[in-house]
């Protein structure tokens, strides 16, 4: 068994992050999968498709939410599954962060959460100023 991977991001993001992340790995070795969120939708039959896509991605090792902007819609839909215990949700999705936690299949629920984290803030560089201050 693995954690199950759910991306609720604004339309065409997720899928474009997760296509991009695989097309690097050449595989994608967690159970994954994309649900974008359009402009006009209907938030409650939003939630529970994503409440649905979740318990279906939940093999028994619990789900990771990976959502975009932190506040948002697509936010909100992913904050709206945390209540469960197999449910973790991380804010601020991008490249490195995914990538990271398709690296690490076999981690835990908690684990694969802070290596989201870990990978998404280590990614955010300030390029072509210089070295980097030593903090």
């Amino acid at each position: 068994m693995s954690v199950g991977v759910l991306l609720i991001t604004h339309d065409g993001i997720g899928s474009a992050v997760l296509d991009a992340a695989i097309r690097m790995l050449g595989r994608c070795p967690l159970r994954a999968e994309a649900l974008p969120v359009a402009l006009e939708v209907d938030i409650e039959a939003l939630r529970d498709t994503a409440a649905r896509r979740a318990r279906a991605l939940d093999d028994g090792d619990g789900v990771l939410v990976l959502t975009d902007l932190y506040g948002s819609t697509p936010s909100n839909i992913a904050a709206s599954l945390a209540g469960n215990g197999a449910v973790r949700v991380v804010a601020g999705l991008n490249l490195p962060m995914l990538v990271r936690v398709l690296n690490y299949p076999a981690e835990d629920l908690p684990n694969l959460a802070e290596k989201a984290v870990s990978g998404g803030n280590r990614g955010i560089l300030l390029c072509g100023s210089g070295p980097p201050d030593a903090d």
